[in-house]
């Protein structure tokens, strides 16, 4: 009885043990990454160099990643799953325009300039992360926040106006006054703020 219980279990718990290692490779990888493209840049990296940065053979990188850009592209993602989550929750707790502008910007901000990963990557890598604008990655937060456009719009926050537009510019304009924050030492979280609200409290403002 014993066996035929083990030998039912085994296949189970063979499979969980495959799913955390390639989950734990991918991982191993994506860190490696980082902490290379921080130091050499998106340009100067290679394969190999990541590959070299850690304990894993060059095949087994092949085995999640067709090449750098997509890994390049995979971190990205990472961060911007993390920073809509956050953004999305300090919008969506405004009750006045200026509180949706502001909160926002500061979520975003905040979160570029406290996780060292983000600041590094941003720092070093200003140029290949604009190649990536019209990312699936960089989308999803345009997409997001025309949806909280949208939503301010029908709770009276904001005056009706083509929230596609202003979404588009909102995150333009934020990515690119993040890209100028990093390179402060520390980040000036206070100041791109300032500057994000300031444009976009007046611009929205206008279309009452």
């Amino acid at each position: 009885m014993s066996g035929q219980s083990q030998s039912t279990i085994s296949p189970v718990r063979s499979s969980g043990r495959r799913a955390l290692l390639k989950a734990a490779n991918r991982e191993a990888i994506l860190s490696a990454a980082r902490g290379v493209f921080a130091e050499l840049g998106y340009g100067a990296t290679g394969v190999r160099d990541i590959v070299r940065a850690t304990n894993l053979a060059a095949g087994t990188f092949y085995n999640y990643f067709p090449d750098k850009e997509s890994v390049f592209r995979a971190i990205i993602e990472e961060s911007a799953s993390q920073i809509i989550v956050r953004v999305r929750e300090a919008r969506r707790r405004a009750t006045t325009l200026h509180q949706f502008v502001e909160d926002g910007f500061r979520a975003y901000f905040q979160f570029v300039s406290e996780d060292p990963d983000t600041l590094t990557l941003m720092r070093r890598n200003a140029g290949a992360i604009r190649q990536f604008y019209d990312e699936p990655a960089i989308g999803a937060g345009t997409a997001d926040l025309r949806s909280d456009l949208d939503w301010a719009v029908e709770n009276g926050l904001i005056a009706p106006h083509d929230t596609e537009y202003m979404a588009a510019a909102m995150v333009g304009a934020g990515v690119e006054l993040a890209m100028k924050m990093v390179e402060r030492e520390p980040p000036d979280v206070q100041g791109a703020t300032a500057a994000a609200t300031a444009l976009f409290v007046a611009g929205l403002s206008a279309l009452a």
